[in-house]
């Protein structure tokens, strides 16, 4: 399993309602929230082989009141 983050930016007042959504929909590791330019950071895993870009589409930006993401793909854990 290859895990990637995603920071969040949310409407303005949304963020833990978004947070609920994403944890409802059980797509998630961890869920955080956070200060500065976005409104939060989740970890998610996908099976080798699985397109992010896809997940991403049908996952996670069909969940309302997302403003921004910016997706973090990661290589290896020390």
């Amino acid at each position: 399993m290859k895990p990637f983050f995603v920071m969040i930016k949310c409407e303005l007042g949304k963020a833990y309602e978004v947070a609920n959504d994403i944890a409802d929909a059980e797509i998630a590791s961890e869920i955080y929230s956070t200060a500065g330019d976005y409104d939060l950071l989740v970890k998610f895993y996908l099976e080798d082989g699985q397109d992010v870009g896809k997940f991403m589409n049908e996952k996670l930006h069909s969940i309302p009141h997302i403003r921004d993401t910016r997706t973090i793909i990661t290589f290896k854990a020390f």
